[in-house]
């Protein structure tokens, strides 16, 4: 094989010397700057996102806050609201109430002077009618009938004692 005769062995080696260096700096002088640059931008892109995302953190953070403040001063003012009301139906209803009770007392006091009335006639029917009844009897019993006023004064007084 020629490539391990020593007289061939020098200017090989010499050879991949000059061809290792001309890719090495061929290449890698070429496309390590380039690379350099692609991981800066990366990496500004990174640190760049991440600021942005702590910016929106802290916005987020915020908002959730006052969402939730106002969630609470919602919550406060609608139990405020909701007080109120029960305040304004319970007036409400004693209101009216009042205005039923007040019409039921007065339908009692019609039906009590009704029934006052009722019971005055009643008792006057049967004073007189009692007042027949006793006249027919003392008639049966003596065979004349009694003064009529006389028999009416003894009913009203047999019912009024």
């Amino acid at each position: 094989m020629p490539q391990f005769h020593l007289d061939n062995f020098v200017p090989q080696l010499v050879w991949l010397a000059i061809f290792f260096a001309i890719l090495y700096f061929g290449i890698v002088r070429l496309t390590l700057p380039k690379l350099a640059k692609t991981l800066d931008a990366r990496e500004d892109r990174i640190s760049g996102d991440l600021s942005m995302a702590e910016r929106a953190k802290g916005e987020a953070d915020t908002l959730s806050a006052t969402y939730a403040a106002g969630i609470d001063e919602a919550h406060k003012s609608a139990r405020t609201a909701i007080a109120e009301a029960k305040a304004r139906a319970a007036v409400s209803v004693e209101i009216a109430v009042a205005a039923a009770n007040a019409v039921l007392a007065e339908k009692a006091a019609v039906a009590d002077a009704s029934l006052s009335d009722a019971r005055v006639r009643a008792m006057g029917e049967i004073e007189g009618v009692a007042a027949d009844a006793a006249a027919d009897i003392v008639e049966r019993l003596t065979g004349r009938r009694p003064d009529a006023a006389l028999v009416a004064g003894a009913a009203i007084s047999a019912f009024a004692g």
